[in-house]
């Protein structure tokens, strides 16, 4: 349960740094942020503690197993989440590239 909390704490320090900060370099750490937190909550649904692998034998009787699905789920999340991340970062550059500043107000106000 204290996972749970912290990876939900996480979270609103993410939420915090998407809120509050001007730079777009931060903005993206802060998504990168929500985006494992969220990683963690997915693959906490899925851990039972004492828990084995879901592989099963003949002979083996069934016992208390891991899911596996959330973890598969993380596992296609992070690829999705590093793509997105490269095109966030691959947007700031060429905004930096074409104003000179990673500042969204100053971004804001040039509009060329």
């Amino acid at each position: 349960m204290t996972v749970f909390i912290l990876s939900f704490l996480m979270l609103l320090v993410g939420v915090h740094g998407v809120l509050t900060r001007r730079n777009l370099i931060k903005v993206v750490i802060s998504l990168t942020i929500i985006e494992f937190s969220i990683f963690l909550m997915l693959a906490l649904i899925g851990f039972i503690s004492g828990g084995e692998a879901p592989i099963l034998d003949a002979g083996i009787s069934a016992g208390r197993m891991v899911d596996p699905l959330p973890q598969a789920m993380v596992l296609t999340a992070i690829v999705i989440a590093l793509a997105t991340n490269a095109m966030l970062l691959t947007i700031a550059i060429r905004l930096y590239k074409k104003y000179g500043t990673f500042d969204i107000r100053r971004i804001n106000e040039l509009k060329g």
